[in-house]
């Protein structure tokens, strides 16, 4: 008799029948995605399929016209926009393709800066700051600034600035896109690694093939719609949830 295999987890992070539209453009139509703990997801597509929509819907930077966003089994899409914000700066980090860092404060200052916002006291939020500058390889540029960086010095700051807050799901908008490919690379390799470290979901939004060849999964986008990702389907199905 062959073992009964262990029952599949819920995805932490979860999209079900999204649709977003822009007056007569379809930006989503009815899309399922669905994101595990700890798996990075790269999501593909030509500019204006709706992937940086998605990431916007998933990330509750916006509001799909339709659907549901799960996060952790609860939706979240219908949240007041005090606690959308809360969520956003506590349960989600942000890697964009600029970092935007502020560029007036030193680099410790722009990862604790999440921690302070949620109140937790200065020394504090700098002292847990420090520890993730070394295995970063970020060492000794806590009290550079921005402009002080290389690129991918910046994006290292942006990732340690993304996690600090023990976020479930990092989403990377073209982190590596203002980056030459070594760097870029360099970039993702440790971004796919932290996050699975951390047992973090990672949604990664690129165009480079080469990006998305180190996530676990590719999730490609074309007018608003997914093609091919038998994973969202069998989270939905799963779920038993509305479509």
């Amino acid at each position: 008799m062959n073992p009964t295999p262990p029952p599949v987890p819920p995805p932490v992070l979860q999209g079900i029948s999204l649709s977003k539209s822009f007056g007569p453009t379809h930006a989503l139509d009815a899309v399922d995605i669905a994101v595990h703990a700890g798996e990075s997801v790269a999501v593909m597509g030509p500019s204006g399929s709706g992937k940086s929509t998605l990431l916007h819907c998933l990330a509750n930077i916006e509001r799909p016209d339709s659907g549901e966003v799960l996060l952790d089994g609860e939706r979240i899409d219908q949240l007041r926009e005090p606690h959308r914000s809360e969520l956003r700066r506590v349960r989600f980090g942000f890697v964009f393709q600029f970092g935007q860092l502020l560029p007036e404060l030193p680099a410790v200052e722009n990862v604790a800066l999440p921690l302070m916002l949620g109140g937790t006291p200065r020394r504090e939020a700098e002292r847990q700051a420090r520890e993730w500058f070394a295995p970063l390889g970020l060492d000794g540029k806590e009290d550079s600034r921005p402009g002080e960086l290389s690129g991918g010095q910046a994006q290292r700051v942006a990732l340690a600035r993304a996690l600090i807050t023990g976020a479930g799901v990092v989403f990377a908008d073209e982190p590596t896109g203002a980056l030459d490919q070594t760097t870029g690379q360099e970039v993702i390799s440790l971004l796919v690694r932290v996050t699975k470290a951390q047992n973090t979901a990672l949604v990664v939004v690129t165009h480079d093939e080469s990006v998305a060849r180190w996530c676990d999964r590719t999730v490609r986008v074309r007018d608003g719609r997914i093609v091919g990702d038998p994973a969202a389907r069998a989270a939905v199905a799963h779920t038993g949830a509305r479509q």
